[in-house]
């Protein structure tokens, strides 16, 4: 595999990706994106009252983010991207676009050779018990942690074909980054 042109760093809410992701790209000197300051306020307001979010409502949201990256990795920036990313079609999404073609989202101008984006998938991956702990401290952030446990019910991860690899979060933070940046030597 090249290099990848983006890392997804994914995961359950709680799981660490904000902070996994933006030490990673400062690391790396790559851009860092959160996924979650682009969501909708539509999307914040459900959250907020303990309502799950489904596709039709993670859809244009995913198309967003993906233009982003499609934006940044097509003029040569990689980027670093934490986001839930929780099914397979979602990943697919960020990659590919809607339908598995980049124009379908919103970058219809693009050429077809920036519609796939190479993309690292970092998935952190923990107990319910571990990541509702988490959650339970965390303050200030619009998920509660009523959501946990949808969030585990809508998990799928990662698979080959995909391109990942699969960190405990029951090692600290210095350890994720260690795993990842040693993953990234092989690649």
């Amino acid at each position: 595999m090249a290099a990848p042109g983006a890392l997804l760093v994914m995961g359950v809410s709680g799981s660490g990706k904000s902070t996994v992701g933006a030490l990673l790209a400062s690391e790396l000197g790559w851009k860092f994106y959160d996924a979650d300051d682009y969501h909708s306020e539509e999307n914040r307001r459900k959250m907020g009252e303990g309502i799950p979010l489904n596709d039709q409502d993670r859809i244009p949201w995913l198309c967003k983010l993906h233009d982003i990256l499609l934006r940044d990795v097509a003029s040569g920036q990689h980027v670093v991207l934490a986001c839930s990313a929780l099914k397979k079609m979602y990943r697919d999404i960020l990659t590919q676009g809607k339908d598995g073609a980049a124009p379908k989202c919103k970058e219809s101008g693009r050429e077809a050779k920036w519609a796939k984006i190479q993309l690292l998938v970092v998935h952190l991956s923990g107990s319910f018990e571990v990541i509702s702990e988490r959650l339970l401290k965390r303050q200030g952030h619009f998920m509660p942690p009523e959501l946990l446990q949808s969030q585990f019910e809508t998990l799928e991860p990662p698979a080959a074909p995909e391109k990942f690899i699969q960190i405990s979060v029951n090692k600290n933070v210095s350890e994720i980054i260690a795993t990842i940046m040693e993953t990234l030597k092989m690649k």
